[in-house]
């Protein structure tokens, strides 16, 4: 074989060997495609003909090779350089809170790097989702820009070393890439389309970079090209330009909703063979199926390609292929792996920290401490607070700090209420709201509270009431019973107020009462008041908040002997000092900032200098000048402040940071803190800092300090780091990571416990089982130093609080509880304490443990970050299809383009799957400043989590890994071969004592009687087999009887026909007929007429001419290019003789509009019936026998395959006769009718039922009720209509457009009492929903409950039931949807789980016998048991109208017969899935009667995973999964399942709906959604019946002719 001018024969012998050797690999599925590809093409390099040079360079997707110019750098140099480079924008984007720049580690920056490299060995072409330009406000720089090219490596700058050759569409990128480079030429520009924007320049055939080759490529480079890549390579042929034109043709087919368009999809007419209908139609219709059904090649479809690309990567775990049992579908459980590590160690002993010594001026409580330095230190500064710049604003001594606090006391407990009552007890909670920017108030305020014996209870300041978490602070709130709160002067007035000024109920929050604690409106206490300070015991002193993982707020209350001893264990572990300088930049209410900063300080007379977050924001630089200014010798900070120290301290010289014994870092327990610290020393070593200084600790807020690092003695060695495996972590053991570095996770200690305390290690769920030794766990603390409850949930507390911890056989190891920290770790060697994670941060999937903050770290390793912002990223899960799932969620800066985003997103995926070995289910970015955000601006993740599970999140980017990371799905059903024949299943139904599955309406007898004839005014059975006949007999014996009303829009009579004025307009049209040459007896007349009665004239004059009419929808002169081509097909395809039609219509098919669509030239014969001369026939035909045809029906079914189906005389009296007995239909009645008269029941019931009965037929077009919603309504209510039918479109017009409008029609006098029956003309599965609400909406204007129910019949068999007058009310069964997927019904009681209700399909008809057959088969079934509905009656359709004749076909579908049972019987199929089930109720020959359920057509079941689904059933699920979608159509491609829904709300609600679409699909029918398409509202096309054609829609789509709003391709 040559490639590309290579003989391989020639190769040398060990090329040779591995050219098969990768052949191999190919076919064992050990290598994908694109690896494959990669290296043959690596191997035959030196061999190739030099030519190849003209091939560019395939554009670059994954990770750049981690050169020396980037991952080398070392980190202060690619940090400070990055940061001269954005300082000016970054200022103001500066994010902070919780989750920062503590992940920057250049050591995982190198391992991701490197991981990415790895996987550029087998490129993946991540299809790009498609986006219509419009839908963001926040769209990114226009995408006619180049993109900033000079960050871009040398390798990716190298496809686009020119000018603007990067100006391609997002999809050219990864297009190029789709076959390696061997068809990266032939993958042309035909990618684009209107749904991306054009670059701004000439159009070429081909994009600028790529030279043609020299020589085509061959389809496929590799040796076994699959079929469908093969019927890609083939499949270049263009669509005629009329049907793809950019006349916009093709949209607006979509957007006309309105008037319901039959559109035949792909143009295989039954009964043509498929050659000679292609031949006979490429013009006359939009023909997009070649080869076995395959489209052409287009955007869409490259793009599906490439996912199957993707996709064909082997899964982890590999999936077993068999289905074991066919009752439940079991969930696949991964098979615990062999390799999996386990831990080894022996128990862990608990750690004892060393004893709190007792100091003699230690005071019995800290209220002791403050008044004591009150009195004795007055003049000494207890706390200084920065202005907004970072000057000091105002230093609080000790003096006014005590006088102050006393003051508040006395105000709190005395001058509050009236004289007599007194508001505030003590122990009696008090919120505490102040802004971070206010240290002073606070500091009074908590110490005022702890002098007046009242519980003081820190919150954050509330902004508005759409706060997140606001309404769980409110829960806080009330849980701990506060109806009083403390704030400013200043606070106050910015808190959001009522238009009558008062202050907001914020949502959730109980009834507060606010008192301001400025000094000006204290009371000075009198003389003899002091504050009682007893000494501290276990009352509670204070309550600090905690967010818990799901969102909830509690409170953790600490006692003032806990408070007291927690300040001591810190002094000693510290080692404070009397009169030292703290500056602090925690947040003061709460934590570290509260322990050390406000309860500490003060006990050790330490001036605190507090840096506000604010300060922070814009002069990050404003701690380490406060440590030089005031030679501090204890600093408090968290990661993000040392790395932004770290980024501004070129812009200060000359500071010393000598002073310092302790650099506190308060989230040193994060793993990446590691980085952060090493990368300060680094930079602030120059500047004095001494290496031992830093001090990481570990805190929760239960447990307050777990662990802290102890100030070092200058010269010693820095404590070692923990080198730990990453797999190891995630299955909960401590592996020294030897092999791969890129997955290694480097850890610093926390120090030591705190003395007095106990500490050990537990496993994290279940019991309290303490861990072995190399096993990581939840660290527990025994301490007088911890808070002791939850206040007020003491169920909560004692999970948490009162733990007792047990050894391996689960005895309890000593009576003293421990608390839970929260926090993840394990006891290295010394004793030192090392924390790897933290429970809230947890992600367990398929048994293993990750911590969502080194995803984090990884996410924001991948370069380039310029796509989002580092701090602002939130990583969580969600429980989908009994697994968790992880999601990572991150805001994308407004600069970012498409490209830059979805190539950041893409090798995301790739490094999180390398480094972490766990598979992405979604990837979100969402605009800037959008994500919800915590007081001091971290991200809220619980809050982002409720808006991705609600649909509220709006991103403006996404990527949804269903195909990979969801590896328990149910085993494929295996369909095993049926070993026991139909005799042998029809026996076993026997004895197991059930029925056959059969039912049959009841006789058509004749009537002799010729008294009861004349009496009822019935025409004698006997004599007329013909309804022209039977018209002629009307017109004669009751000629002025009115047969048709016709109403406008008005409801007014437009028109009327009497039985003999309806004979003299037939004779008139026949006569003119028979007049025309060219037109014989027995041809085709193609009747074209908008509802009304000069179609029913037109259907009589046919057969009056000898005949045979054919019923064709009008096309819509608004909407020709969509609706012309299907008229003209029926036309063709019937061979019609002639065309009768009106004067308007006419013109329209002779018009220019008309041209562009159709060839208008080879029309048949026209005849406008409009003006007719008044003649009468020469004869009236009578046929020689009622065999023949009367009349071809046309109709397009709802998989796009246009059928005709001939019904013969015969077939039309049965039918008729059939409607009258089942409907009790004489000349006295009136019905009402609200249907399209062009084909199936809605015809027989517009022509033809009037003339047989002689009933009054009331016709209301159903276009009309788009101008006025009530006619059909109105006209039952004013002619008192006993019986009306319709179709499930009117019905859903009426109920969405006069739902909500009952009471106005009930006021204009609106009864539907009258209404006996109201019969839903359909051929597909009842739709309850529907039919319910309707019931429901209208019962209110007198409708009957029992009036609703529907008729069902099939192309084989216009009517097989309808629900008449006599038989019993449908009933109605719950059948379990997971058995129908497996062909069985299962039926389970009404509001069972995965329960479909079905309603019966109304009453067989007199004459018709159903019988449920097995399709393969073809052996009757039992009873309850799911087969296809064959049905025998004498209204059967004679067989599909064909040209030349496929009997096979023909006889296949209308004369058939059972395997065994019953042989002699013919039967018809009629294509549908449905059972028989016996019921309750009596018919009214006094049996039992039998119900036929219909569950859907088998031509549109989807075929997945072996199991049968149907459409309906999916598209259900996904409607109720967000309110934003209208309505949703399902089909498949090439195995991959397609949602395309419509979107009714805001355009950025659209990327809301593809998670939730994804997620509703795999919960409910375990199956992966693989394209989610967003559409607008109407764009799924619905035929005249409301049922949705989904084979046209998947045409549309695949030849990109439905302008999505979103195109989402899940990977």
């Amino acid at each position: 074989m040559a490639e590309r001018g290579v003989e391989v024969s020639a190769l040398p012998a060990e090329v040779r060997e591995q050219l098969a050797e990768l052949d191999l690999e190919l076919s064992e599925g050990d290598i994908t495609q694109k690896g494959y590809e990669k290296k043959r093409a690596k191997l035959l390099a030196p061999y190739i003909i030099q030519t190849q040079s003209d091939f560019p360079p395939p554009p670059q997707f994954d990770g750049q090779d981690p050169g020396p110019s980037t991952a080398a750098a070392p980190s202060n140099a690619s940090s400070s350089s990055s940061s001269s480079r954005h300082r000016r924008t970054r200022r103001p984007h500066r994010s902070s809170g919780t989750r920062d720049e503590r992940y920057r580690s250049d050591i995982h920056t190198e391992a991701v790097q490197a991981a990415l490299a790895k996987h550029k060995e087998e490129k993946m072409a991540l299809p790009m989702p498609t986006k219509r330009r419009s839908t963001y406000v926040q769209s990114p720089i226009d995408n006619c820009t180049p993109p900033d090219s000079s960050s871009s490596s040398d390798d990716e700058g190298g496809a686009s070393a020119g000018s603007n050759e990067q100006q391609q569409s997002p999809d050219s990128w990864m297009n190029s890439s789709i076959h390696g480079s061997s068809t990266s030429s032939s993958s042309a520009s035909s990618t684009m389309s209107h749904g991306e924007s054009r670059p701004p320049q000439a159009p070429q055939p081909q994009s600028q970079h790529q030279v043609p080759p020299p020589h085509p490529p061959p389809p496929h480079s590799h040796s076994q090209p699959s079929a469908l890549a093969e019927a890609f390579a083939h499949a270049r042929i263009e669509p005629p330009a009329s049907a793809l034109g950019a006349d916009g043709a093709a949209q607006a087919q979509a957007r006309s909703r309105g008037s319901r368009v039959d559109l035949p999809s792909n143009v295989v007419v039954r009964g043509m063979s498929r050659g000679q209908s292609r031949s006979s139609m490429m013009e006359t219709a939009d023909v997009r199926r070649v080869g076995k059904g395959v489209p052409v090649s287009s955007r869409v479809s490259t793009k599906i390609q490439q996912l199957l690309n993707t996709l064909k990567r082997p899964k982890r775990p590999p999936l077993s292929e068999f289905f074991m049992d066919d009752q439940e579908e079991i969930v696949e459980v991964p098979r615990p792996d062999p390799n999996t590590p386990k831990p080894e160690g022996r128990q862990i002993i608990p750690v004892k920290g060393e004893p709190l010594g007792v100091v003699s001026n230690w005071p019995p409580a800290l209220q002791a401490a403050l008044a004591r330095w009150g009195a004795t230190q007055g003049k000494s500064p207890a706390l200084t607070a920065l202005d907004i710049t970072g000057k000091p604003l105002y230093t609080l001594t000790y003096g006014k700090l005590w006088s102050r606090s006393v003051k508040l006391a006395y105000t709190l407990l005395n001058k509050l209420g009236t004289k007599n009552e007194q508001i505030l007890k003590p122990g009696d909670r008090v919120a505490l709201v102040y802004p971070n920017s206010d240290p002073g108030m606070f500091w009074v305020a908590f110490y005022g509270c702890l002098l007046a014996e009242v519980i003081p209870v820190p919150i954050e300041v509330p902004l508005s009431r759409k706060d997140a978490g606001s309404s769980q602070v409110g829960f806080l709130l009330g849980s701990c019973g506060v109806g009083l709160a403390l704030t400013s002067e200043i606070c106050l007035k910015g808190l959001p107020k009522t238009p009558t000024g008062e202050i907001l109920q914020f949502k959730g929050w109980p009834r507060l009462k606010w008192v301001i604690t400025d000094s000006k409106y204290l009371t000075k206490p009198s003389k003899d008041w002091q504050p009682h300070i007893p000494t501290a015991n276990t009352d509670t002193a204070y309550i600090e908040y905690k967010a818990s993982k799901e969102g909830t707020v509690m409170g953790v209350a600490v006692s003032k002997v806990a408070m007291l001893t927690h300040c001591q264990a810190l002094t000693q572990a510290c080692n404070y000092c009397e009169g030292e300088t703290l500056v602090n930049v925690l947040d003061f209410k709460k934590d570290m900032g509260l322990w050390h900063g406000v309860l500490t300080s003060v006990m050790n007379r330490i001036h605190t200098i507090s840096v506000p977050y604010a300060v922070m924001k814009a002069c990050p630089l404003s701690w380490v000048q406060r440590v030089h200014i005031h030679k501090a010798r204890v600093a408090l900070v968290k990661c993000r402040d040392l790395h932004w120290a770290m980024m501004s301290h070129r812009e200060q010289r000359d500071i010393s940071l000598a002073s310092l014994r302790m650099l506190i870092v308060a989230d040193g327990a994060n793993p990446w803190s590691v980085s952060s610290c090493d990368a300060f020393l680094n930079v602030f070593q120059a500047h004095g800092l001494k290496p031992e200084v830093i001090c990481p600790c570990a805190t929760s807020p239960e447990a307050m300090t777990v662990a802290i690092r102890r100030p070092g003695v200058p010269g010693a060695p820095l404590p070692a780091r923990a080198i730990l495996s990453m797999t190891g972590l995630s299955h909960g053991v401590i592996r020294v990571n030897t092999e791969d570095k890129n997955s290694a996770l480097t850890v610093q200690d926390v120090g030591h416990v705190m003395p007095g305390a106990l500490m050990c290690i537990v496993k994290p769920d279940g019991p309290p089982m303490l861990c072995k030794t190399d096993e990581i766990g939840e660290i527990v603390v025994n301490s007088r130093a911890g808070g002791n409850m939850y206040y007020g949930l003491s169920g909560v507390t004692k999970n948490t609080f009162e733990v007792i911890p047990v050894n391996a056989s689960g005895a309890p190891i000593g009576e003293i509880p421990f608390v839970r920290s929260g926090l993840l770790g394990f006891v290295g060697p010394g004793s030192l304490i090392f924390v790897v994670g933290k429970n809230e941060g947890l992600l367990t999937v398929s048994g293993r443990r990750h911590n969502a903050d080194d995803l984090v770290a990884t996410a924001l390793a991948v370069e380039p970050v310029k796509t989002v912002y580092r701090g602002r990223i939130a990583v969580f899960s969600v429980t989908v299809f009994y697994d968790e799932r992880i999601v990572i969620v991150a805001e994308q800066r407004p600069d970012a383009s498409e490209e830059d985003s979805f190539q950041w997103m893409s090798r995301v995926l790739q490094a999180i799957d390398s480094i972490h070995q766990v598979g992405l289910y979604c990837l979100a970015l969402v605009p800037a400043n959008t994500l919800p955000k915590t007081p001091l601006g971290g991200i809220h993740i619980s809050e982002t989590k409720q808006l991705f599970l609600e649909g509220s999140l709006h991103p403006c980017n996404i990527l949804m890994c269903p195909h990979t990371c969801v590896t328990n799905m149910p085993k494929p059903r295996q369909k095993q071969p049926v070993g026991v024949g139909p005799a042998s299943i029809m026996v076993g139904n026997l004895v197991a004592g059930k029925r056959i599955a059969q039912a049959a309406g009841r006789d058509l007898g004749m009537i002799e009687d010729q008294d009861l004839v004349r009496k009822l005014c019935m025409w004698p059975t006997m004599m007329h087999q013909f309804l022209t006949e039977a018209l002629q007999w009307r017109a004669q014996t009751d000629p002025d009887h009115v047969l048709y009303v016709l109403l406008n829009a008005k409801g007014v009579a437009v028109c009327t026909a009497t039985c003999v004025q309806l004979h003299k307009r037939a004779e008139k049209i026949a006569a003119a007929l028979m007049e025309r040459s060219g037109i014989n007896t027995g041809e085709n007349v193609v009747l074209l007429y908008p509802p009304g009665i000069d179609l029913i004239a037109a259907f009589y004059g046919c057969l009056y001419a000898g005949c045979i009419p054919v019923t064709v929808r009008p096309p819509h002169p608004q909407n020709l290019s969509a609706t012309l081509p299907t008229v003209r097909m029926i036309i063709d395809v019937s061979k019609a003789a002639c065309i009768l039609t009106t004067q308007v219509l006419m013109k329209i098919l002779r018009s220019k509009e008309a041209a562009v669509s159709v060839n208008i030239k080879t029309w048949p014969i026209i005849i406008d019936t409009d003006d007719l001369p008044r003649k009468r026939p020469p004869t009236i035909y009578k046929p020689p026998s009622a065999e023949m045809i009367a009349y071809l029906d046309f109709s397009v079914s709802t998989t796009g395959m246009l059928t005709g189906v001939k019904i013969s005389h015969a077939a039309v009296s049965a039918l008729c006769r059939s409607i009258k007995l089942q409907c009790e239909l004489y000349s006295s009645r009136q019905i009402a009718i609200c249907l399209d008269p062009y084909c199936g029941l809605g015809f027989v019931l517009w022509c033809l039922a009037s003339v047989y009965s002689g009933h009054q037929s009331i016709l209301i077009p159903p276009l009309e009720l788009e101008s006025s919603l009530s006619l059909w309504l109105s006209t039952l209510s004013q002619y008192r209509i006993r019986d009306t039918f319709c179709s499930y479109s009117v019905m859903e017009l009426c109920t969405k457009g006069l739902g909500g409008q009952t009471e106005i029609l009930k006021t204009r006098g609106l009864n539907l009492a009258c209404v006996r029956s109201c019969v839903v003309v359909a051929e597909e599965r009842p739709r309850l929903a529907l039919t319910q609400s309707f019931s429901k909406l209208f019962k209110d204007l007198g409708l009957s409950s029992r009036a609703v129910s529907t008729a069902f019949g099939s192309r084989v068999n216009l009517a097989i039931c309808l629900q008449g007058t006599t038989g019993p009310d449908p009933s109605t069964v719950y059948v379990d949807m997971k058995s129908l997927r497996h062909d069985r019904v299962r039926l389970v009681e009404r509001g069972a789980p995965q329960s479909l209700p079905l309603m019966e399909s109304g009453t067989i008809l007199p004459g018709v016998r159903v019988i449920i057959v097995n399709p393969e088969t073809r052996g009757p079934l039992g009873d309850s048991h799911l087969g296809e509905i064959w049905v025998h009656s004498p209204h059967t359709a004679t067989g599909y109208y064909t040209i030349y004749g496929e009997e096979s076909l023909q006889a296949d579908h209308f004369n058939t017969k059972l395997s065994f049972g019953d042989p002699q019987t013919l039967w018809a199929r009629t294509g549908y899935l449905g059972f028989v089930k016996r019921t309750e109720l009596t018919d009214s020959s006094g049996d039992r009667h039998d119900a036929l359920f219909v569950v859907g057509s088998l031509d549109e079941t989807l075929e997945l995973r072996g199991l049968r689904y149907h459409p309906i059933d999916i598209e259900t699920s996904v409607c109720r999964a967000h309110r934003g979608i209208g309505e949703s159509a399902v089909f498949t491609w090439t195995n991959l399942l397609v949602v395309v829904s419509e979107l009714c709300g805001s355009e950025q609600d659209a990327l809301d709906l593809v998670p939730l679409i994804t997620n509703v699909v795999l919960e409910e029918h375990h199956l992966i959604v693989g394209v989610v398409v967003i559409v607008d509202p109407g764009v799924i096309p619905i035929n005249s019946r409301g049922e949705k054609q989904r084979m046209h829609l998947r045409d549309s789509f695949l030849a990109d002719q439905l302008d999505p709003i979103y195109v989402a391709y899940n990977m």
